[in-house]
């Protein structure tokens, strides 16, 4: 049996024309001889009657704060309605189509209210939906702990429960689609010039995540890295065959040919940036180690983080500020802010080994007046810290340094709205 996931954002059911554009791809990989499982998010945007943030804020409205386990139970109704809706549609068209909730689907989580995780999937009841020649539409973003409580996989979850589905099936493919057409080599809410790129691998695709492109929910490409599962992020309406995300290796779907591998492929940001300088008298590990156990247990995240013996210096979420500000105190730390800063990322699997890429980023910024405050790397990328104004010259100057606009040869594959795998 060969399955395929395809999972439609909000924004790709938020109305009529566009579930039924969604039918459409689910017609089409039937009639590729594929059998399709079907994963929708909630539909539609924030004021929109049956989005989550809608739902969350008409509770909220009433009583704040709403405790975690009664939001979860409103929440996770938005994707529900999504899967009754889409499923009907499917049946209007012709395609018998029943809908599941993720419990239903066989996801159970670790009982974590408003951020869970998924510990095991058992997909019977969907192969049950497929033998018996039904799509399975799964709502996403949910799943329910032992005991049967229900609970949510956070901001972008849909993605997730799709690739899990995908893995437990053992899935050729997982197509999510989207408003966009594709990961592209830089935000181009910020630069026109950014190029929708042909494939890219796991890792990439995770460091770009990271470091703050808006693509793909994060815990989505782990779980696609771990099990070796194929990927591809396309617009349900747009042209274009979108982003083919894979092993790196040289096996690819049915239709791909992995072109040369460019030494950079993108850019990522994140402009809500915190610098923070704690200087210590003297070395001491026992108020280092608590410093940084306290910060964990105030749910700070840190970032680009350097420890000298008498020195620690790391970036934190602007809106973890007072949180930071209260722990440092608490411990009688003095520290120095650096604000109003902005995080950008070099990101390329072809960077791994090949000397001078640092030198290239710094005599390029250099040149165009740009200071780097901090940086940090990796096997595939290299983050810089600099000031918030500086942002979108720098990502503009590194892309054209790399030359990241200039077109590149697209994995081989026909573009008749089939499904990518085939």
């Amino acid at each position: 049996m060969k399955i395929i996931v395809q999972k439609f954002g909000g924004s790709s059911t938020a109305t009529a024309p566009l579930r039924e554009a969604a039918a459409e791809r689910v017609r089409l990989a039937l009639e590729s001889g594929y059998k399709p499982v079907v994963v929708v998010s909630a539909m539609g945007r924030a004021g929109e009657p049956y989005a989550t943030d809608t739902l969350k804020k008409l509770a909220e409205d009433i009583f704040p704060p709403v405790p975690p386990r009664e939001l979860d139970l409103l929440m996770h109704c938005g994707e529900i309605i999504a899967a009754v809706v889409m499923a009907a549609t499917l049946n209007r068209a012709g395609i018998k189509a029943g809908t599941m909730t993720g419990f239903q689907a066989g996801l159970s989580t670790d009982g974590s209210y408003g951020l869970a995780r998924v510990l095991a999937c058992d997909p019977e009841g969907i192969r049950r939906s497929l033998r018996a020649g039904e799509v399975a539409v799964v709502a996403g973003f949910q799943g329910a702990a032992p005991g049967g409580e229900i609970t949510t996989l956070g901001r972008g979850g849909s993605d997730t429960t799709a690739v899990i589905l995908g893995s437990a099936l053992q899935a050729e493919l997982v197509e999510i689609y989207t408003d966009v057409r594709g990961i592209a080599t830089a935000d181009p809410h910020i630069l026109k010039g950014a190029r929708i790129i042909p494939q890219l691998t796991h890792s990439e695709v995770c460091q770009l995540v990271y470091e703050g492109a808006k693509v793909i929910h994060p815990p989505a490409v782990e779980v696609a890295m771990k099990h070796n599962l194929n990927l591809v992020i396309r617009s349900l309406t747009g042209e274009g065959p979108g982003t083919l995300i894979h092993t790196g290796a040289a096996a690819t779907p049915t239709g791909f040919t992995v072109p040369p591998r460019r030494v950079v492929t993108g850019i990522a940001h994140a402009d809500d940036i915190v610098q923070l300088t704690v200087e210590f008298a003297d070395p001491d590990p026992d108020l280092e180690m608590r410093l940084f156990e306290n910060l964990a247990a105030a749910g700070i995240s840190i970032d680009l983080i350097s420890v000298f013996p008498q020195m620690k210096i790391f970036t934190i979420k602007e809106e973890a500020l007072g949180r930071a500000a209260q722990v440092l105190t608490d411990l009688g730390l003095g520290f120095r802010l650096e604000k109003n800063c902005a995080k950008v990322a070099v990101i390329g699997f072809g960077m791994r080994g090949i000397p001078g890429v640092m030198a290239q980023i710094v005599r390029a910024l250099n040149e165009k007046g740009i200071t780097i405050l901090q940086t940090a790397d990796s096997n595939i990328s290299i983050a810089l810290l600099i000031r918030r104004p500086d942002l979108a010259t720098a990502v503009k100057t590194l892309h054209d340094h790399f030359a990241l606009g200039e077109p590149e040869e697209a994995p081989e594959k026909r573009d008749d709205g089939r499904p990518a795998c085939i």
